[in-house]
């Protein structure tokens, strides 16, 4: 059995990391509640990244694979799901059959403008409740996090 505050054990404060984990699940929950309100229940945390890329045209796995900072089978999986959800078709590229480019169908390209829409509700309700000095340190101190993995992509990119 585990020890406790309970049990006489100082208290612990929250560390900058489990902060940015609770952080992040709170997004996710607000991004599904956000969906869920749009009329899709169905969002993964994936969802994201991989539709506003997509919303710029058809890409390779591959290019998703760089967007998610995971492996080609982690994204094909995730290209799967996507597939049976009816948001993309995939098809070899024409010039390398090795090449499979995922492509939204009208249903994803609605998704995806869904999901862009609630990222930029929730980022004004971020901007009005936190200064702009404070959001530009905010933002100093993701990129300083994220600039120590390799994998980690810029999604402008």
């Amino acid at each position: 059995m585990a020890p406790s505050a309970a049990a006489g054990l100082p208290h612990t404060p929250t560390l900058f990391g489990d902060q940015l984990a609770l952080a992040r699940r709170s997004w996710v929950r607000r991004m599904a509640a956000g969906l869920g309100r749009a009329g899709y229940d169905d969002y993964r945390p994936s969802d994201a990244a991989v539709f506003r890329r997509l919303l710029r045209g058809p890409t390779p796995v591959g290019r998703l694979v760089d967007v998610l900072g995971a492996t080609r089978q982690a994204a094909r999986k995730i290209v799967e799901g996507l597939e049976r959800r009816g948001y993309v078709t995939t098809e070899r590229d024409a010039t390398d059959a090795r090449r499979l480019i995922v492509s939204l169908t009208p249903a994803g390209e609605g998704y995806a403008r869904a999901v862009v829409g609630v990222i930029e509700a929730l980022n004004q309700e971020i901007a009005v409740r936190v200064p702009p000095d404070d959001l530009a340190a905010a933002r100093r101190v993701l990129f300083e996090v994220m600039s120590g993995d390799e994998r980690v992509r810029r999604l402008d990119g």
